[in-house]
């Protein structure tokens, strides 16, 4: 006889029943590892055992990025929620209403101005659990005003990328947004401020195809999935078998897309070194030598991979 529930009255049964929280645990789809959420979140969302690179939302990336956990919320102009008053299984303003519920953000793209390291710097994420990180009006001017923040600021523009492309609701209007934010990139290099774009897992379709390979640096994440076809595309396009690994970070740093394939937990020194070697700034215990002397891009890719942290403000 089980005395819990033979005898003991429902109401009380419930009492005594404990809820366990749907994402207590989490399977890393690389080795099938259970880890604890926990331990996840306090290791910047890496499996511990298989070193598999997670997604990582906006606000968590940006606590990762600056000083103290400490930004300035970047404000962003107000678009049209739904300009085509689009439809399928179900309204577009209603996908808009959901997806702001789930991530609590507004759109897909978050900016923030912040110190790295002491340097002042303008960051925009984007967050793929918004809809699939997906570039529409929004997120055009998310970039675009932070680039334009960048430029009134004269600071460097970092941007982590993660998209599945344009977003279709939005027809020819998202299609806009990738020579929208060409342009807002080339204002930035005409101020002569640095632009550094970090490629995460995964940055597909419209987004690679304008901002997010215009960086004066190309970093990407550990196994990240860059391109703008799918794989599965291009092999019936050209009738062709792809070669492993194709489209995933360290293959395209072997055929020189990307500059540079950094650990996530040596991103944040990796980009503080990449500032101030652009910007020709002294590192923060050095502050009172001379000036470097103008570097190539080479040498400065290289001089940020073996360079030695600068301490934190």
């Amino acid at each position: 006889m089980n005395w819990l529930t033979n005898v003991v009255r429902p109401k009380i049964r419930n009492m005594l029943r404990r809820e366990t929280p749907e994402n207590l645990w989490i399977k890393c789809p690389d080795s099938g590892q259970l880890v604890f959420y926990k331990d996840v979140e306090a290791n910047q969302f890496v499996i511990p055992g298989s070193n598999y690179h997670m997604r990582m939302g906006a606000v968590a990336r940006l606590k990762s990025i600056f000083d103290n956990e400490t930004w300035y919320d970047v404000a962003l102009p107000d678009v049209t929620p739904d300009p085509l008053k689009f439809r399928d299984e179900k309204k577009y303003v209603d996908r808009i209403k959901d997806a702001r519920a789930r991530t609590n953000l507004n759109d897909a793209i978050k900016v923030g101005y912040g110190k790295l390291e002491g340097s002042a710097v303008v960051v925009a994420v984007q967050d793929f659990d918004f809809m699939g990180g997906s570039l529409g009006m929004a997120a055009g001017e998310a970039i675009v005003r932070g680039l334009e923040l960048a430029v009134e600021k004269k600071s460097p523009f970092i941007v982590f990328a993660a998209s599945g492309g344009a977003r279709m609701q939005e027809g020819i209007l998202s299609l806009m947004q990738m020579p929208r934010t060409t342009v807002a990139v080339q204002m930035l290099r005409e101020a002569k401020q640095p632009y550094i774009v970090v490629l995460t897992n995964p940055t597909t379709g419209g987004v690679t195809a304008s901002y997010a390979m215009l960086g004066d640096v190309q970093i990407a994440e550990p196994g990240a999935l860059i391109g703008f076809a799918g794989a599965r595309v291009i092999e019936q396009t050209i009738r062709e078998k792809l070669p492993e690994g194709f489209q995933r970070a360290e293959y395209l740093k072997e055929h020189g897309m990307v500059d540079m394939v950094v650990h996530r937990h040596e991103l944040r020194p990796t980009l503080a070194r990449l500032c101030r070697l652009l910007t020709k700034a002294p590192a923060l215990e050095t502050a009172s030598k001379p000036m470097q002397p103008v570097l190539s891009p080479a040498q400065i890719v290289s001089a940020a991979e073996t360079a030695p942290a600068a301490p934190h403000a």
